[in-house]
This record gives C-alpha cells, sequence and structure tokens, in this order.
C-alpha cells in the first residue's frame, strides 16, 4: 500500500523535530522507516484516542519530537481532532490527536462522530488506545468507551492498536515491582478491551494488542545515550515507535473510513432482508381475513 500525505488529505512539512532525538533514537528510527518502506509503506496514519487528561496529546508531542499540540492541565481539552503530519527522508507520518472520548462521566458520542467525520476518506494505520499507568480502577465506564469505538469504527480496528500506559515513570505501590503491577494494569484494561469489543475467547490470538508504557514529563530517566528511559530501563520512544511499526505490519488490514462506515448503517437497512417475507405475511392474512368474510357473508344469506 503506496499512499502519500497528499492522498491522506493532509499538508506534510519536514519533520524538523527529528533533529531534537538523541542520535541513537533517530538511527533506530530510520531503519524502523525503512523496514515500512521495504513493505511499501511511504506513510502511515496514527489515530489517538481515550479519555481527556491521559496523556494523548503529550504523547504526539514525544513521537514528533516538537510541541505541535498545545497541552495544559488547567485547560479543556481541544474540541476537535487534528492532524500532524511530518515527512522524514520520503517516509510521512500522519498522527491524529482526537478530543476525550468522555464528557461529564458518560461516553461523549459527540466527539466520536466528530472523530469519524474528521477522519472520511482517510486510512487507519494504527489505532494507539491511551490510558494511565497510575490508574489504579478499570470501570464500566472504560468498557463502553471501548464499545463505542467498536461499534464506530467496526470491531476490526483492535486488530490495528495497541494500548498505550502513560505516566510509566512510578513507583508501584503495595511492594509490587514495576513489571508485576504494569502487567497487572495492562492486563484489567485488555479485559475491558476484549469485553467491549466483544472479543472472543477463540479470537484472543488474532488480536493481539501490545502494550507500550510511555512518560512524557520532563522528569523522566535517561541513559548514557540520552534517551528517556523508563524503570525497567526501556528507551520508551524508539519502543513505542517499533511497537506501531510491528502493528502496522501485521498483516491486518487497515481501517478505511467510508462513508458508510462515518454516517453508519441505516436502521432500516437491518430489516430490508425481511420486507419481502413480511408483505408475503401481510398479503397472507388479509387474504384470509377476506376469505373469512365473505365466508361469513355466504353462511349469512343461506340462513336467510
Amino acid at each position: 500500500m503506496n499512499r502519500t500525505a497528499a492522498s491522506m488529505g493532509s499538508l506534510s512539512r519536514e519533520w524538523l523535530g527529528f533533529q531534537q532525538f538523541p542520535t541513537a533514537t533517530q538511527n533506530k528510527l530510520v531503519e524502523l522507516f525503512g523496514k515500512l518502506k521495504q513493505e511499501n509503506l511511504n506513510s502511515l496514519t496514527i489515530i489517538v484516542m481515550g479519555k481527556g487528561g491521559v496523556g494523548k496529546s503529550s504523547t504526539v508531542n514525544s513521537i514528533i519530537g516538537e510541541r505541535v499540540v498545545t497541552v495544559n492541565s488547567f485547560q479543556p481539552e481541544q474540541l476537535r481532532p487534528t492532524m500532524i503530519s511530518r515527512t522524514r527522508a520520503g517516509f510521512t507520518v500522519n498522527i491524529v490527536d482526537t478530543p476525550g472520548l468522555v464528557e461529564g462521566g458518560y461516553v461523549n458520542y459527540q466527539a466520536l462522530d466528530l472523530i469519524k467525520r474528521f477522519l472520511l476518506n482517510k486510512t487507519i494505520d494504527v489505532l494507539l488506545y491511551v490510558d494511565r499507568l497510575d490508574a489504579y480502577r478499570v470501570d464500566d465506564l472504560d468498557r463502553q468507551i471501548i464499545k463505542a469505538i467498536s461499534d464506530g469504527f467496526g470491531k476490526n480496528i483492535w486488530r490495528k492498536s495497541l494500548l498505550v500506559l502513560t505516566h510509566a515513570q512510578l513507583c508501584p505501590p503495595e511492594k509490587l515491582s514495576y513489571d508485576v503491577f504494569s502487567s497487572k494494569r495492562s492486563e484489567a484494561l485488555l479485559k475491558t478491551i476484549r469485553l467491549g469489543a466483544r472479543i472472543r475467547k477463540n479470537e484472543y490470538k488474532d488480536f493481539d494488542i501490545p502494550v507500550v508504557l510511555v512518560e512524557n514529563s520532563g522528569r523522566c530517566n535517561k541513559n548514557e545515550n540520552d534517551e528517556k528511559i523508563l524503570p525497567n530501563d526501556v528507551a520508551w520512544i524508539p519502543n513505542l515507535v517499533k511497537v506501531i511499526t510491528d502493528v502496522a505490519t501485521n498483516g491486518k488490514n487497515s481501517i478505511i473510513v467510508d462513508k458508510k462506515l462515518v454516517e453508519g448503517s441505516d436502521s432500516n437497512d437491518k430489516g430490508k432482508m425481511f420486507i419481502p417475507l413480511i408483505l408475503g405475511v401481510q398479503f397472507l392474512v388479509v387474504k384470509w381475513i377476506q376469505g373469512a368474510i365473505n365466508n361469513d357473508i355466504a353462511k349469512g344469506g343461506r340462513s336467510l
């Protein structure tokens, strides 16, 4: 699939923020982009979704290496999706930052509809579903968000997704090791994704959703190569891009956002296949009633 930025409907700029990455990270990213180009992918479109305040925009800024999206903890999130496109050595990255999917404690279906319409005639190569590692509860609202995404874009979007957990520079509670805590938190969310997307147990392998930990703040530790690392010593930016690359090339179909997907199936479509049967039954019922009436009239005439 050879797509250009122009075909995605976005204006791409030279990826100046790429130079801000440490040399080690730059080399790893160039290697990963080369892998994508070998797969005949000259561009990649990534959509970032999740609740508000989980670090979606900060993650976009970290991937691009520039402050391309405004982040302010004391102001509401942006109300509309935004696409950021950057080109490096003939390869284009398109990242779509989106508004939070929760409003007043409920799923914000209006935001989801805006996202779908913004993506009309575009293709989703990878979904980053973002939540926080330092949140300890998973509730029914999480399941409802997953269900809303699945209903809006189709269940198969989860074949092209990864779970991104932000705020990963933390000390786990209850004397748990970092790896055990992150594993428990990840599995709780993955279970919710399976429930919300109605992924059956025999489909788990086909919907293998990888997990990536992220720390966007300036307090993130660094290794000897000046790369941002997590408490498990993973340089998370190249690791995130590697997993994005793995998902993009996993052999599953990307999600094409066409008019039918945006507008949804006509509510009458589901019943159209039954129309001939219903009409047939109505015809038989009418004929039966007419026959019964005529029969009653005939009997009445004879009795007179």
